[in-house]
């Protein structure tokens, strides 16, 4: 007679169990933090598998308007090649309704997201390490940077919004509480760019970027990273964006490359502006 498939229980995932599913990123060797679990829980339909008292693997999808974006879909190499994840994706898929789902896969895992509909649309490239902070190089005639306020946050999610084709208010809401710096790009009295700065993983992280051009965003990149001399920091850009030069001569290595994936019409930047940097590989 065969043995027993294991009886594991898959359900939602609450802020209670934040703390099992840090120690299982921190397992394999993830550098969130337990805040970076704990916002993303908030913004997410969560999901986590156990066995018994132990958390195996878990699945976020997050809501942003015309689409979702799944991340964080991790099993514990303790239970890899039992199906776990693809019936964590099964539930994250659902939990996307009639929303199109977007996903950043790693270039391994990106043929078993093909055989479920996914379509490579871009890829996303990892840099960090310690910050060596460039001059800004000079803005157009007319264009000045400095520090946002509690008032361009309308302006911030119309640029959010306009530069990842997303739905950004729930995502930037949180981001708000969190960020340590932040600055933008004003024109005729009008914000046209922008960058956050805030604390994860091992360090700070930049993102989300948008901006009109090269030159705007490396401005931004710049002016931020004056502000934390030496620290570390993390950026994720799209791969065609064209500043991944200058990050390397700031001390910002390429570490790893992600492909974006949606299942269906990928979202698009529109009103002349794009995104830079996205604000992390699990929400885009």
């Amino acid at each position: 007679m065969s043995a027993p498939l294991p009886s594991y229980v898959y359900r939602p995932m609450t802020a209670d169990d934040l703390p099992k599913a840090h120690a299982l990123s921190v397992q394999l060797n993830w550098p969130h933090r337990l805040d970076d679990w704990a916002m993303l829980q908030r913004v997410s339909k969560a999901f986590a598998v156990f066995d018994g008292e132990r958390l195996i693997g878990t699945a976020f999808a997050c809501p942003q308007g015309d689409f979702t974006t799944i991340g964080l879909v991790i099993v514990s190499n303790d239970y890899q090649g039992q199906g776990i994840g693809r019936k964590l994706m099964e539930n994250a898929l659902e939990a996307c309704q009639s929303s199109t789902a977007i996903l950043n896969a790693t270039l391994a895992g990106a043929p078993l997201y093909a055989s479920q509909g996914f379509v490579e649309f871009g890829r996303i490239q990892q840099h960090q390490g310690q910050a060596q902070a460039p001059l800004p190089g000079p803005l157009a005639d007319g264009e000045e940077c400095r520090p946002l306020r509690e008032a361009d946050h309308a302006r911030v999610l119309e640029l959010a919004n306009a530069g990842s084709g997303l739905d950004r208010q729930a995502v930037l809401t949180e981001l708000f509480t969190v960020v340590e710096h932040s600055v933008g790009i004003v024109r005729e009295g009008q914000l046209w760019a922008f960058a956050l700065l805030r604390p994860f993983g091992r360090g700070r992280c930049i993102g989300p970027l948008i901006a009109e051009n090269l030159e705007q965003a490396q401005h931004l990149i710049a002016t931020l990273l004056a502000k934390i001399p030496d620290a570390f920091v993390r950026i994720d850009i799209p791969a065609d964006c064209g500043l991944a030069d200058c990050l390397e001569a700031a001390g910002l290595k390429k570490v790893d490359t992600v492909a974006q994936m949606s299942r269906g019409a990928a979202p698009q930047a529109n009103n002349g502006v794009r995104q830079f940097a996205v604000v992390t590989q699990a929400i885009g």
